[in-house]
C-alpha cells in the first residue's frame, strides 16, 4: 500500500513531542501526519496498523561501520587495537567482491533487526585483486533495503613507510584520489530522498600520509561530499601522533583542514580540553562507538563534554570484528551506561541518548532535514517496537523501556516507506541463507590467511 496508518503507539518524535496513543500517517516515502489520538479517517486503499502496546521512534542512524568485518568476527578477542589490527590485516587482505557483498548483507540485515534504517560504512581495505568492493556493498544495501552512506576509504602509509597496515593492502596516493572521484561520480546521489550518498574517508593518521589527508579534503569539498576518518581512538594513536607529528591527533587533523560541519570523526576517546573545544567550536561530527571502545579497551569518549561544547554527536556500532553483536539499539543503551559510569547518573539522559541514535546521527551525515525525527514532510524511516511483553510491559517510562531494557521485539521497520522488518523477521533477505553463506566466507578467509 502507498498509504500506511500507524495508530495507538506511544510516538516519540525526538523533535520535542511525545504522543501516548498517538498516530503517524505515511504516504509513499513521506510522513504526512503526526499527532495525538487516532489518525483522521482515511478514504481509499491503505494499511492500518493497530500499534497499541508499541513505541514508535525514528529509525536509528548508524554513523560508523566496517561491514566486510562481519565475516571476520571472533578473532583477537583479548587484544589491544594495534594488536587486533596486526592480527586481522592478513585476513582482510584476502577479501574480494563476494566476501564484501556477503559480509555487508549479514551486517546490514543485523542492523535492520536492531532498528537501524540508515547506515554508513568506512571501507578502506582494497586488495589489488579484490574487484569492485564499494559496488559490492552498495548492492548489498539495496538488497537489504537500508538507506546507505558508504565512504570511499583509503590507506597509503604501509608498514615499510612507518605505518601500521601491510604494504599489500595500501594504495598509491594518486590512485586513491582517482578512485575517490570515480566513486562519487558513479554512486553519489545528492537528491533529498537519496538512498545512497558517498563520503571520502582516509583511514587514520597511522595509515595515511598527511598529503593524502589534505588532498582528500580538497577533493571532497570540490565535489560537495563529506569527510570521515578515525581519530583519537587509543592512547597508542596519541603517542604515535606526538612522536611523528609533534602534536595531538586532533591538532594534526585540524592543521590538515579536517574540521567543520562536513567532517565527522569516529571514536575520539582520547581528547584533551583543547581538542574538545576545537571539535565543538567547528561543529565537527562524532561517531561515538561505546561497545567497540569497550571491547578493545580503548576507553570512554567524553560525550557529555563534546555535546556541551557544540559537537554534533551520533552513534556507531563500528566494525563487526570489534562488536560482534552489531546492534544499534544496544549502542543507545551503552552510550547511557558508559557516560554515567564516568560522569554520574545525570551525565546522559535516556531521551538524549535516543536523540543521539536518531537525529544526532542524521545531523552527522547531513540528513537531519530529511530523517532522524518524526515530522510531517520527512522521509518515512520508522521503527515500531513492542513494549507490552514480559520484558517491558511494566516499565513506567516507554523510552526507558527501549533504552535501558533488553532490546524489545521490532514489530515493523519502514525505510523510505517500505517494510524491511515485520514481526522480528526480515522482509527482504533470508537470514538463515545469509548466515550460512557468511560462515563459509569466514572459514575461507581464515584458511587463506593461514
Amino acid at each position: 500500500m502507498d498509504r500506511i496508518v500507524i495508530d495507538g503507539a506511544h510516538v516519540v518524535t525526538v523533535s520535542g513531542q511525545e504522543h501516548p496513543g498517538g498516530h503517524v500517517v505515511v504516504e509513499g516515502n513521506r510522513i504526512t501526519s503526526v499527532g495525538p489520538g487516532p489518525a483522521p479517517r482515511e478514504d481509499g486503499p491503505h494499511r492500518r496498523i493497530d500499534a497499541a502496546g508499541c513505541l514508535l521512534t525514528p529509525g536509528l542512524v548508524n554513523t560508523h561501520h566496517h561491514l566486510y568485518q562481519w565475516v571476520t568476527r571472533g578473532l583477537a578477542v583479548d587484544a589491544t587495537l594495534f594488536e587486533w589490527l596486526t592480527t586481522l590485516y592478513p585476513v582482510w587482505a584476502g577479501i574480494d567482491e563476494d566476501a564484501v557483498h556477503t559480509g555487508a548483507t549479514g551486517a546490514l540485515a543485523t542492523l535492520a533487526l536492531s532498528g537501524a534504517t540508515t547506515s554508513t560504512d568506512h571501507h578502506y581495505v582494497f586488495p589489488r585483486a579484490g574487484g569492485d568492493l564499494l559496488g559490492a556493498e552498495i548492492r548489498a544495501a539495496a538488497r537489504v533495503g537500508l538507506r546507505f552512506h558508504p565512504t570511499r576509504g583509503s590507506m597509503n602509509l604501509g608498514r615499510s613507510a612507518g605505518g601500521l597496515p601491510p604494504d599489500e593492502v595500501v594504495e598509491d596516493h594518486d590512485a586513491v584520489l582517482t578512485a575517490s572521484a570515480k566513486a562519487v561520480a558513479d554512486w553519489h546521489d545528492p537528491a533529498p530522498d537519496a538512498m545512497v550518498r558517498i563520503a571520502l574517508a582516509p583511514c587514520s593518521p597511522f595509515s595515511v600520509t598527511g598529503e593524502l589527508m589534505r588532498d582528500s579534503a580538497g577533493l571532497a569539498r570540490e565535489l560537495g561530499v563529506r569527510l570521515h576518518t578515525h581519530l583519537a581512538e587509543t592512547a597508542d594513536e596519541e603517542d604515535f601522533c606526538r612522536e611523528r607529528f609533534g602534536c595531538t591527533p586532533t591538532r594534526y587533523a585540524a592543521d590538515l583542514g579536517w574540521t567543520g560541519p562536513d567532517v565527522w570523526f569516529a571514536h575520539t576517546v582520547h581528547l584533551d580540553d583543547d581538542a574538545v573545544a576545537t571539535i565543538g567550536s567547528t561543529g565537527t561530527g562524532i561517531a561515538h562507538c561505546p561497545t567497540s571502545n569497550g571491547r578493545l579497551g580503548a576507553g570512554i569518549a567524553r560525550v557529555r563534554d563534546l555535546v556541551d561544547a557544540g559537537a554534533v554527536v551520533g552513534l556507531g556500532v563500528d566494525g563487526a570484528a570489534s562488536n560482534e553483536g552489531t546492534s544499534l539499539v544496544e549502542e543507545v543503551k551503552h552510550a547511557v551506561l558508559f557516560a554515567r559510569a564516568v560522569g554520574g547518573p545525570r551525565a546522559l539522559g535516556v531521551r538524549e541518548a535516543l536523540r543521539l541514535g536518531t537525529l544526532g546521527g542524521a545531523r552527522v551525515l547531513g540528513r537531519d532535514a530529511e530523517i532522524g525525527s518524526i515530522e510531517p514532510g520527512k522521509l518515512a524511516d520508522l521503527a515500531l517496537w513492542r513494549i507490552d511483553g514480559l520484558g517491558h510491559g511494566d516499565v513506567a517510562d516507554p523510552v526507558a523501556a527501549l533504552v535501558l531494557g533488553a532490546p524489545p521485539p521490532l514489530r515493523l521497520l519502514l525505510v523510505d516507506g517500505r517494510p524491511v522488518v515485520e514481526d522480528g523477521r526480515m522482509c527482504t533477505v533470508d537470514t538463515e541463507e545469509v548466515a550460512a553463506r557468511c560462515a563459509e566466507v569466514h572459514h575461507d578467509l581464515v584458511a587463506k590467511a593461514g
